[in-house]
């Protein structure tokens, strides 16, 4: 939940035309005409059941097109706010005297939050909008006026972000003054040309960032859906290369030997069996954090488990890998966490500056393995105090938290408070369902997050009570 304050609109506003005249004020160009284009498209959007009419096949498609334009539109004047924000916010705190690389900080964590969004893409958002108002003109208008998509201007600030100010206006002018010249173009091609016109107004500058680039190198993970997993490397294009080819090259020979597996599946299972060491049907040597009840692990019950770091997992999966892990002969541990009534984990304490290893454990399994940051999808790499420690932070499961390193850090920038509070609402999310985080910005929005729910035994209704 956000509680008041927090609403996408300033204080008062309750309709676009409000939302309107805020945005002129901030920039007389901005020409979001939404008011507009709803009161046009208000008639054929009616219910039929109602007196008005429906809308026709060639209807359907013009408005599929008024709303991407608006979209796109929308999205201008997002950029226009952002970075409006973000110099109130620079010239309020250089007034106050704050040192210049101090200045700002956690500002993209609020950006994410108005936007429903991870710190990352709040970061990338506000990146953008400064780029756009100082050094792109044409693409910001081109955007505002809902004839460039966000996504394909994200594209061209990202291919110029490595070129000076002088080169980045030159690089705005020749790819966004004339917008017809774009028309049918897809995103490749649009990246390609960006490509050559960087290139061309700055070769060393664009060396020099693909150079640089070889340092990002890493490898995450993501879940799919299925019970599948994305593993991602990031690589300079030769290694990346040459690991696919030894992939296709073991897929290839598997497959003239007759093995009945698809070119896909080999390469996968490849994979595996060579950066673990195992068999591809062998669990690996690894703790994987399986959260499940015992009613679904032992007496076949369909509570869905709780894999850290993925997510949601069927019972009958869970209790698939269990069993062949135990098949194998790999180590299974079996921990025992206990729930109180609201289905949240019984709570530790410790009387130590940092998290026992025991307590981290636990805060790290309660919290799902991701940031307990809204919206964050991070994992969870610090186990910190939600009121820090030297102003009277406890070292409890309650007074912990989980959270990704850019998230434990914005939580100390000026402005920033957080505090742990009871859970409102009925049972099963009563006073114990938490503990509930909330955080307040420096602009005074306040946002709650709860850990995510565990797995439980369904109760069984009561008996009707006899008269």
């Amino acid at each position: 939940m956000v509680d008041n304050g927090s609403a996408p609109l300033p204080v008062g506003v309750t309709d676009v035309a409000e939302m309107r005249r805020l945005l002129e004020c901030l920039d007389p160009a901005v020409t979001v005409d939404t008011a507009s284009r709803a009161g046009r498209r208000a008639a054929p959007l009616a219910d039929p059941a109602r007196g008005g009419h429906g809308l026709t096949q060639a209807q359907c498609i013009d408005l599929l097109r008024e709303l991407e334009d608006l979209k796109a539109a929308a999205a201008g004047a997002q950029a226009v706010v952002t970075a409006h924000l973000a110099q109130a916010r620079h010239d309020a705190e250089q007034a106050a005297g704050v040192p210049a690389d101090a200045r700002c900080k956690g500002l993209a964590s609020e950006v994410a939050l108005a936007r429903r969004l991870s710190p990352h893409r709040g970061g990338q958002h506000l990146g953008m909008a400064r780029t756009l108002r100082e050094d792109m003109p044409h693409t910001l208008a081109a955007l505002r006026t809902g004839l460039l998509s966000e996504w394909r201007a994200t594209l061209l600030v990202r291919e110029s972000i490595c070129l000076g100010t002088a080169e980045r206006r030159a690089f705005d002018g020749e790819m966004c003054t004339d917008l017809d010249r774009l028309d049918g173009w897809g995103d490749r091609r649009l990246v390609a040309e960006a490509k050559k016109v960087a290139y061309r107004l700055d070769p060393h500058s664009v060396v020099e960032r693909a150079a640089r680039a070889e340092k990002d190198r890493c490898v995450s993970i993501r879940p799919a859906p299925d019970t599948m997993a994305y593993l991602t490397a990031l690589l300079p294009v030769s290694r990346a290369v040459a690991a696919h080819a030894a992939l296709l090259a073991a897929a290839t020979a598997a497959q003239a030997s007759g093995d009945g597996r698809s070119r896909g599946q080999v390469m996968a299972d490849t994979l595996v069996s060579r950066l673990t060491g195992t068999d591809a049907d062998v669990p690996a040597s690894v703790e994987v954090q399986l959260v499940m009840t015992d009613h679904s692990l032992l007496a076949g019950g369909e509570e869905p488990a709780q894999l850290a770091g993925h997510g949601t997992v069927p019972a009958a999966w869970a209790r698939d890998l269990v069993d062949r892990a135990l098949r194998c002969e790999a180590g299974v541990w079996l921990r025992r966490l206990f729930t109180d009534p609201a289905d949240q984990l019984v709570a530790m304490e410790s009387r130590r500056r940092t998290a026992p290893a025991g307590l981290a454990r636990f805060i790290a399994v309660r919290d799902g393995g991701t940031c307990r940051t809204r919206w964050c999808d991070a994992p969870i790499r610090h186990i910190d105090h939600v009121v820090d420690h030297s102003v009277g932070g406890a070292t409890t499961a309650a007074g912990l938290q989980g959270c990704c390193e850019r998230c434990n850090y914005v939580k100390t920038a000026p402005g920033w408070r957080a505090r742990p509070v009871l859970a409102e609402g009925p049972a099963p999310e009563g006073p114990r369902a938490g503990p509930v985080v909330e955080t307040r910005t420096p602009t005074g929005h306040v946002y709650r997050s709860r850990p995510p729910g565990l797995p439980r035994v369904p109760r069984a209704a009561p008996p009707p009570r006899r008269e």
